[in-house]
C-alpha cells in the first residue's frame, strides 16, 4: 500500500515544492553561513532579529512536517482537500468528475497537474510515487515551470 503522506489530493507530490524541497535546503544554507559569521551570538542586539531566526529555523525544519494531506502544508482554506476527504477518496484523479472545476482551475497554474493525473491512474499510486521521487531527485521544483495567477478554490 502506497504511503499517501507526500501525496496531495489534488495529485501534485509534496516532494516537489519548493517549500518542501527548496526552501529548507536553501534556509538551512543561510543558517549555516550566519551562525559561523556569528549572528545567532550577536544578532539578538537587532530589532526583530528573533522573530527573523525563529522563522529561519522554521524553515529548515519545515520538510520533515509538509503534507498536504496532513494539513500542516498548503493553504488551510482549500476546497479540493475538504471535497476530497468528504468523497473519501486517495487523490482526485480517481474521482468520476475529475477534473472539476476546482483542479481546472488549480491546473492553471500547475502545468503538469492534469498529465501527472492521468500517469497516476495509469500507473498505480505505488509507481507514479516512485516516479516523482524520481524526479525530486534531478532537482525539479513546481516552483520552475509554475505558471500565475492560478485558483485554490475555498469550497
Amino acid at each position: 500500500m502506497a504511503d499517501l503522506r507526500q501525496v496531495t489530493y489534488c495529485g501534485l507530490y509534496c516532494g516537489l515544492c519548493s517549500q518542501c524541497s527548496r526552501a529548507p535546503q536553501r534556509a538551512a544554507a543561510l543558517r549555516e553561513c550566519m551562525q559561523k559569521d556569528g549572528w545567532d551570538q550577536w544578532g539578538k542586539e537587532l530589532p526583530r532579529f528573533a522573530e527573523f531566526w525563529e522563522f529561519l529555523g522554521g524553515l529548515v525544519e519545515c520538510e520533515a512536517k509538509c503534507s498536504c494531506r496532513g494539513g500542516e502544508c498548503g493553504p488551510p482554506f482549500c476546497g479540493i482537500r475538504k471535497c476530497a476527504q468528504v468523497k473519501g477518496i486517495d487523490a482526485c484523479p480517481f474521482c468520476a468528475e475529475y477534473p472539476c472545476w476546482r483542479i481546472e482551475g488549480l491546473a492553471k497554474g500547475y502545468v503538469t497537474l492534469l498529465g501527472d493525473g492521468q500517469r497516476m491512474t495509469e500507473l498505480g499510486l505505488d509507481r507514479w510515487i516512485e516516479e516523482q521521487e524520481a524526479r525530486k531527485a534531478t532537482g525539479f521544483c513546481y516552483a520552475d515551470i509554475r505558471c500565475l495567477p492560478y485558483e485554490v478554490p475555498d469550497r
